[in-house]
């Protein structure tokens, strides 16, 4: 039995669904609305590793250390991108959210805050975690916008962390949200997807 179990999350027209080899076209044309690839910043596959980048993805997933979804418009079926769970340790309840990209289109619009809603009320409501944590580039200063903006308290900076795609070196900013923190941003998510609906 796995901590994250396949399922589907939806909400507002948007759904997360298990990444799955089928969705390997739909990944190509998110990526290719911005050519997010050239970000040294993120991690989206360049259109020739898409397969291999969701290949990755399900044997992390069958190792029990990550769960990837597909992001798609819940009417068409269209992919937006991808997010997933990630470092996941059940015997201490926690999971970080990573791997997110959107395709350019989606970028600033209601589809990144209904999925962290969907993904965070699912961690603590369903998977009764009690941290969820994010990393990111200390460069990738929209991206620690976006987190801090959630109500994720900032743990700290792991320096010469990781390797990016140039092969330069980078700085991890560290972010984590509690569970007893979890009503209070959920009533913000809320709010601000009833904002951005008018």
């Amino acid at each position: 039995m796995s901590f994250v179990d396949p399922i589907i999350l939806s909400a507002r027209g948007v759904e997360l669904v298990p990444l799955a080899l089928d969705h390997e076209v739909g990944l190509r044309a998110a990526a290719a609305d911005g050519e997010l690839w050239k970000l040294r910043i993120t991690s989206v596959p360049e259109p020739e590793q898409t397969r291999a980048y969701i290949e990755a993805a399900l044997a992390a997933r069958e190792a029990g250390h990550r769960f990837a979804f597909a992001v798609r418009d819940q009417a068409s079926g269209t992919v937006f991108g991808s997010s997933s769970y990630h470092d996941i340790l059940p015997a201490i309840k926690r999971v970080e959210i990573g791997y997110t990209w959107y395709a350019a289109r989606c970028q600033r619009t209601h589809v990144n805050t209904t999925c962290k809603l969907l993904m965070l009320t699912h961690a603590f409501e369903t998977l009764g975690c009690h941290v969820v944590g994010w990393r990111t580039d200390n460069f990738n200063h929209a991206s620690q916008r976006a987190i801090e903006r959630l109500g994720a308290r900032k743990d700290g900076v792991i320096r010469g962390h990781a390797l990016r795609r140039d092969g330069t070196i980078r700085d991890t900013v560290m972010y984590s949200l509690r569970s007893g923190e979890w009503p209070e941003v959920k009533a913000q998510l809320l709010y601000l997807l009833d904002k951005q609906r008018h």
